[in-house]
């Protein structure tokens, strides 16, 4: 139901308030009638995703069906004093006088989210506008349904943000003017009120194709939008071929949404590797100095007392000394390799990510542009994005994320803990073997061999896996403990994914993924 919709509902029955309460009938689970005395019901049905308020005469009948309709049936008393619409927007809020007796109610709001798929019914304390606290609420939206908003009981309800549009109870022929070269069926992202039925509507009364603009016919085009703000009466011809326009709208928008998120977090990943290849440029600097450290210990170790926390020996190019910081408990020649085992970690590091930062660029103008047309697509591009990113997904299982190795065994990665939990102690059999990062928090690799023994390449290959997965990610020289599922356990009381094991064995790899 759109906004010039409301309008009109709301324009009739002003006149006739406040009016008395006759109650409540309930004739469907997301349905709720008010009979008013003099009025008729007004009926507000709340199914996503065409919800809709009007007043019909016809005798309704239900009882309450759970908890929200029994709390509108036994609270919302008292008379009916007014009705509210946010601009034009599809946000109606009711509100009622209260009522005295054996049980005192209190005055109180109804706000009517005529909102699509977001569809909403909410009962607020009394007050003035559309803010306060919700006592309860016909659908609870949560953090993990929406992260942009949330519907609690108890809550404060948040309206819908403020926009700028013009109004076309207002509108003058010279604001008509500035949409002269927009299509028609785009004036709806400009006028407050308008969407997909009535524009095609307008279109209608003002014989123009609705994928064109005005233009020369603009005088014709604003006399109709005057006609349809007095009248919002959809035509059977349009309210056919718009009910598919506003199901083809719909899909676009949810499917924009839901694709602009994972593209989204892939373009922060791939700026956030780029940066890593900025930092690692920094370590190569330090690599250099630190390298240069070890070259002045290596050279004077018979001259660095013993338990110092820092020394200063005489720089290679004679221009005075150059101060070197000491690990006390070392010697010399520990410290020199010490810093020469850093800065090789550092090199190894800047060249793994510069091999890797043409590809990132490359990657992140593709995940950009994909981003603007994104914005710009229609229902058949977005399809068509969806399915091409869907092509691109790594194959993934029910339990981890799959690999398979050199000789061909299936590696299970845990996701989570859950995962890490499910993959070692009801997947994994006994004589299958399971791979962690020896010290850091990290998956836990399963790969399935049905007993058979694994060949180094596996080996190597699994245990790369598990140091990926691992807090020890892009590190190299990073200890992965392999055993058998048999030596694993859980110990009592412990969380998921936290085990105990014995009879390992330990490799040393790189923390990055295998090809």
């Amino acid at each position: 139901m759109e906004g010039l919709m409301l309008a009109r509902v709301l324009r009739e029955l002003q006149p006739k308030l406040p009016a008395r309460n006759l109650g409540w009938v309930f004739p469907d689970e997301t349905t709720a009638a008010l009979l008013l005395e003099g009025v008729g019901n007004l009926v507000l049905s709340y199914r996503p995703p065409q919800p809709v308020l009007f007043v019909s005469g016809e005798r309704l009948r239900g009882d309450p069906h759970g908890p929200f309709q029994r709390f509108l049936h036994n609270r919302l008393r008292g008379d009916l004093l007014g009705l509210e619409q946010m601009k034009l927007d599809r946000v109606v809020v009711l509100h009622f006088a209260g009522a005295t007796g054996f049980v005192d109610q209190p005055p109180a709001r109804l706000l009517f989210e005529v909102t699509g798929r977001n569809a909403n019914l909410l009962v607020l304390e009394e007050g003035e506008g559309f803010e306060g606290k919700i006592t309860l609420a016909a659908r609870e939206i949560t953090g993990s349904r929406n992260r942009f908003r949330t519907v609690r009981t108890g809550s404060l309800y948040t309206p819908p943000p403020p926009y700028t549009k013009f109004d076309p109870r207002e509108m003058t022929l010279q604001d008509a003017q500035t949409l002269q070269a927009v299509p028609l069926s785009d004036w709806r992202s400009h006028i407050d009120g308008l969407g997909p039925l009535l524009s095609a509507e307008l279109a209608r009364r003002a014989e123009v194709p609705l994928s064109q603009a005005p233009q020369g016919e603009l005088e014709r085009t604003f006399a109709a939008l005057q006609d349809l703000v007095r009248d919002p009466t959809v035509s059977e011809g349009v309210l056919s071929e718009g009910a598919r326009e506003a199901a083809r709208s719909e899909r676009a928008a949810a499917l924009r949404k839901l694709l602009r998120e994972p593209l989204e977090k892939r373009l922060t990943l791939l700026q956030n590797q780029l940066g890593d290849v900025t930092r690692a440029e920094e370590g190569v600097e330090l690599a250099a100095q630190e390298r240069g450290q070890a070259d002045l210990l290596m050279a004077y170790a018979h001259t660095v007392p013993a338990g110092a926390n820092q020394v200063s020996l005489p720089a290679f190019d004679g221009h005075g000394e150059e101060p070197v910081p000491l690990e006390p408990q070392l010697s010399a020649v520990q410290n020199a390799e010490k810093l020469y085992a850093r800065a090789r970690r550092r090199e190894d590091v800047y060249e793994r990510l510069a091999e890797r930062e043409s590809a990132l660029k490359a990657e992140l103008e593709q995940a950009q542009a994909r981003l603007a047309e994104l914005e710009q697509a229609d229902l058949l591009g977005l399809e068509a994005l969806a399915a091409e990113l869907e092509t691109e997904k790594p194959e993934r299982s029910p339990y981890g994320a799959r690999y398979t190795t050199p000789a061909g065994f299936e590696a299970l990665v845990g996701r989570n803990n859950k995962e890490n939990a499910t993959l070692t102690h009801r997947i994994g059999k006994s004589m299958d073997w399971w791979f962690h990062a020896q010290g850091y928090t990290g998956s836990h690799v399963l790969v399935r061999t049905a007993g058979r023994e694994l060949d180094l390449p596996d080996i190597l290959y699994a245990a790369r896996l598990a140091a990926t997965h691992s807090k020890a990610r892009g590190s190299s020289n990073v200890p992965v403990d392999y055993t058998r599922i048999k030596f694993v356990w859980r110990p009592k009381g412990a969380p998921a994914g936290q085990v105990h094991y014995t009879d390992q064995k330990t490799v040393f790899v790189d923390g990055t993924l295998p090809e």
